[in-house]
């Protein structure tokens, strides 16, 4: 039985089951915790309350401009009804309402004001909707698409993991407990493969009798530099 072909066979598997899980992984946080979608519903929350706020402020500024055109109204009864005759208190009377009239020129400056940032805010919000409806929408069709790739990706999995036993099997305790180990403390690469010459994990050229005793699988061979198993054709 050629060894090191069993111990390289068993690296491929292993290295695609690792490559599938990450990717999982990956498709795990894109769809429970989508970034843009968060922003777009935090963007439309906001504007929300800055719609409401804008509500309030249209409602008060409104509240204030009646109050004060009943004032007036009150006051020029008053003045017109012909109960007051004393001169004094008619002057009063018109200073009365001189004033009360200046100030709701103020009030109805206010409303206005009132009324455009009311505007804006309902401009902004409706923009903001728009845009999250937008933006849930793509992160449906993007979770349909990631859907069907976690699910592809889990079959090839399975698949996998039943390849790799039946590999596995072929390899002694002693093969198999030193390949784990070194997959563990390389970061999951125990077996590289010589490449022109050299380490293809970490690049050392190596000698020909290296290349021949990794070549001849025989016996399992080590790169004299990262300490991987060696492997080739």
């Amino acid at each position: 039985m050629n060894q090191t072909l069993t111990l390289f066979r068993l690296q491929q598997t292993d290295s695609r089951m690792d490559a599938i899980q990450s990717r999982l992984e990956a498709i795990r946080l894109t769809l429970e915790n989508d970034r843009e979608l968060v922003r777009a519903r935090q963007q439309a929350e906001a504007t929300e309350a800055g719609l409401k706020s804008a509500e309030r402020g249209l409602r008060a500024a409104e509240a204030e401009v009646e109050s004060q055109r009943i004032k007036i109204e009150q006051s020029e009864n008053s003045l017109y009804s012909g109960k007051v005759r004393n001169p004094k208190e008619l002057q009063d009377l018109q200073n009365e309402v001189t004033s009360l009239k200046r100030h709701l020129a103020t009030l109805e400056d206010r409303l206005l004001e009132a009324m455009l940032k009311h505007e804006e805010a309902e401009e902004s919000h409706q923009a903001s909707l728009e845009h999250l409806s937008q933006v849930r929408s793509q992160v449906a069709t993007q979770s349909a698409s990631l859907t069907a790739e976690n699910n592809s990706l889990t079959v090839e999995n399975d698949r996998l993991k039943s390849e790799r036993q039946a590999i596995a099997s072929a390899l002694d305790e002693r093969t198999l407990t030193l390949y784990e180990n070194l997959r563990n403390n390389h970061r999951g690469r125990a077996v590289a493969k010589v490449s022109d010459g050299a380490c293809e994990a970490c690049g050392t050229n190596l000698t020909q009798a290296q290349q021949q005793a990794a070549r001849s699988g025989s016996q399992i061979s080590y790169c004299s530099t990262c300490g991987r198993i060696l492997y080739a054709s």
